[in-house]
């Protein structure tokens, strides 16, 4: 069944969740400041790991580095973007909508927002989501989206511990933005190729990374504002491939 994979990982952030929420009501804040630090180390690592395989690569004579200007003219153009539409504030003003809608206060609303954010990035940005989705349109395999699951699944349980409900609506963007991508995988596959999803992928763990810094010293970079810069890459190979560079 087509979608099935996108709906097992929602269902895999919600179980996750669930399990966090359960844990979060027995953990003293320490904890949860020291988990959340924790986390946040691990995803800087995680964003590092798949920028650095977009940055260089292995030849006979040692490493070499490459798509340094694409990284930088990915970002620039992306803020702008970004800054331009304001997506951050967008999505801030989607997690306090839906905090009203479900009149969630007091503690339990602290970090709501944020919970949504951040886990809304962190799940939707990579190459597994991009990959995954396109498998599951193009052939039914959802593999790749059930690794993803499980994976999300897991993280979600210690996100929802530190910063709460807002960790379950993650689905949303995330049932979104993998469901338009297989839905409209016969239409897009023709575009794609190896280097573009890297090229996609490399930008995509610079924000992982944009990610792990604000989750370990708070929102110090705007990562939902960089988002446009993941579609740079599409115009590069657009116009890599019309002047045959």
């Amino acid at each position: 069944m087509i979608g099935l994979g996108t709906l097992v990982n929602m269902a895999a952030i919600i179980a996750g969740a669930t399990i966090g929420i359960i844990i979060k009501g027995s953990l003293h804040q320490r904890f949860q400041d020291t988990i959340m630090k924790a986390l946040g180390l691990a995803v800087i690592f995680i964003g590092i790991s798949g920028a650095l395989q977009g940055m260089f690569r292995v030849e006979q004579d040692g490493l070499q580095t490459e798509n340094i200007m694409l990284m930088v003219v990915s970002l620039a153009i992306g803020a702008f973007i970004g800054e331009l539409i304001d997506i951050e504030a967008r999505l801030d003003s989607l997690g306090e909508r839906i905090k009203k809608a479900l009149k969630v206060k007091g503690d339990k609303g602290k970090d709501f927002v944020d919970g949504f954010v951040n886990s809304s990035l962190l799940f939707c940005v990579g190459a597994m989501a991009i990959i995954g989705s396109l498998n599951d349109g193009l052939t039914g395999d959802a593999t790749t989206l059930y690794a993803k699951g499980f994976i999300d699944g897991t993280v979600a349980i210690f996100f929802s511990s530190t910063l709460g409900l807002g960790v379950f609506f993650s689905i949303i963007p995330l049932g979104i933005y993998q469901g338009g991508i297989t839905l409209s995988a016969k239409y897009i596959e023709p575009f794609l190729n190896d280097s573009l999803i890297s090229n996609i992928s490399f930008i995509g763990s610079v924000l992982i990374f944009g990610i792990g810094l604000n989750m370990i010293f708070g929102k110090k970079i705007k990562c939902g504002n960089l988002l446009p810069a993941v579609l740079v890459p599409i115009v590069y190979e657009l116009i890599k491939n019309l002047f045959h560079i």
